[in-house]
């Protein structure tokens, strides 16, 4: 693992030069893929309007980073990375390495049980790397090399690595569909409505008193397997219904898995072009069409829902304009998911400057859809109230190329596993007028996605 104190000569020095390798490859699915790493390190991301997808297995490099400025040593450790790189074997762009990881919640974050093999910010290079482009597919080998061998010496050599496998992932195709996930054990929920009621109660005064606008409070679910948990019937069920979602796996452990199915774009940077998205305010689907068209216009209409959302919006506005030359902010509308549906905003803006994604994520993260408003005194405020650590629960996952440009979701509905242990997070944003059983009603509509997911009915 990188020491983050290293300087650049002791970096170069420590790793040696990246060699990477395509070719392009067909007849391989992501979940067999996936499965053929089983017991391995594992990484997945995508999201089918996006038409592109990245599964990775093994190690090449890890990054990690601590403190304040986690994102800057991230973003320099990412340079020297690259630094006369050796990327072999495709004109195509989109083929090139690219980093798996996140950031935790909270820039000061201490690994727990829980999150026992998690730093404030975690990067990986796979050392395998599958990407699926408009349905064309490459395969990459990403390794070190020492600084004074020749990378075109060594191309024979990991085009058969590359061409093995191949062999190996088409064998193994048949074996995905036969998977089962371990039988459930138990369910627990450590927070009682008790104490939510009461965390909530509190967090309604201070606000009525002025203290803040808004924050995000949130419970958890514990599930306890017999077996090892699979990841792939999880992610085959979030693929089937929710596909629209940005699905992500970052296992850096084989069995120590944080996952999930996220409709929240936290930051897309290509370039100068900036994605993001306010989503705040939710209520279930209806049953039929007349009826889930009755809980949209509740949606839309209600007063508590439309202000919580427009702190997501105006903040997210005063974030980005130093940033940008120009943003677009359209009127708010609805994201339909299978279960639920939310106030919804998309933004796109042109950055002032090139300088990546990771400078976006230090300015957004948290927004106050998961954080709150004012954002120190929010984040004050959950790590009163909350009784259990977030971890990376609300925090950016996703990737980063060696340009800097990545696209990163906020993990919500998602879940960390450890060998047969799952702890499942759920979340509300609280205002002034928040009523506490709404609030649990809606964690609990929060929690189905990946409950359903790990068979819990």
């Amino acid at each position: 693992m990188i020491d983050v104190q290293l300087n650049d000569s002791a970096l170069q020095q420590r790793y040696g030069q990246l060699l990477s390798y395509s070719v392009p490859c067909t007849g391989i699915s992501f979940a067999g893929f996936l499965q053929h790493a089983d017991g391995q390190e594992r990484y997945y991301w995508e999201n089918q309007n996006d038409h592109i997808a990245f599964a990775g297995s093994g190690t090449a490099v890890e990054l990690t980073a601590w403190g304040d400025d986690r994102y800057q040593k991230i973003s320099s450790q990412i340079k020297d990375l690259f630094t006369d790189a050796s990327i072999i074997g495709s004109d195509n762009p989109l083929t090139a390495p690219r980093l798996f990881g996140g950031f935790s919640f909270r820039s000061d974050f201490t690994p727990d049980n829980t999150w026992s093999i998690y730093a404030p910010a975690y990067f990986v290079l796979p050392h395998y790397q599958l990407v699926s482009i408009h349905g064309e597919m490459w395969l990459t080998i990403n390794t070190q090399i020492p600084l004074d061998e020749n990378p075109d010496e060594l191309v024979d050599d990991l085009k058969i690595a590359l061409e093995k496998k191949i062999a190996q992932l088409k064998a193994g195709e048949w074996n995905v569909i036969n998977l089962r996930q371990s039988a459930l054990a138990s369910v627990n929920y450590p927070m009682t409505y008790d104490m939510w009621d009461e965390m909530i109660s509190s967090a309604t005064q201070r606000i009525r008193d002025g203290e803040l606008n808004k924050v995000v409070l949130s419970r958890v679910a514990e599930l306890q397997f017999e077996g090892r948990v699979n990841m792939l019937p999880i992610l085959r069920h979030l693929a089937d219904h929710y596909a629209q979602c940005y699905r992500f796996l970052f296992e850096p452990r084989p069995h120590y898995a944080f996952y999930g199915a996220s409709p929240e774009i936290l930051a897309s940077v290509h370039g100068d072009q900036i994605e993001t998205m306010g989503l705040a305010g939710s209520i279930g689907r209806g049953d039929s069409p007349e009826w889930d068209q009755a809980l949209s216009d509740e949606l839309l209409h209600s007063k508590k829902d439309r202000h919580e959302h427009q702190i997501v919006i105006d903040k997210i506005r005063d974030r980005l304009e130093p940033l940008t030359t120009s943003l677009d902010i359209p009127e708010m509308g609805l994201l339909k998911l299978s279960n639920i549906q939310h106030i919804y905003t998309p933004i796109v803006g042109t950055l002032k400057e090139q300088n990546g994604v990771l400078s976006v994520l230090e300015q957004l993260h948290p927004t106050p859809a998961l954080g709150g408003d004012p954002r120190d005194i929010a984040m004050s405020m959950i790590s009163e109230l909350e009784p259990i650590t977030r971890g990376w629960y609300g925090a950016p996952v996703g990737w980063i190329d060696s340009n800097l440009d990545g696209q990163f979701s906020v993990a919500i509905r998602s879940a960390v596993a450890q060998e047969s242990r799952v702890w499942v997070y759920s979340g509300a944003g609280i205002v002034g007028d928040s009523v506490p059983q709404k609030e649990w009603d809606e964690t609990a509509l929060k929690f189905r996605p990946m409950l359903n997911a790990h068979g819990v009915t």
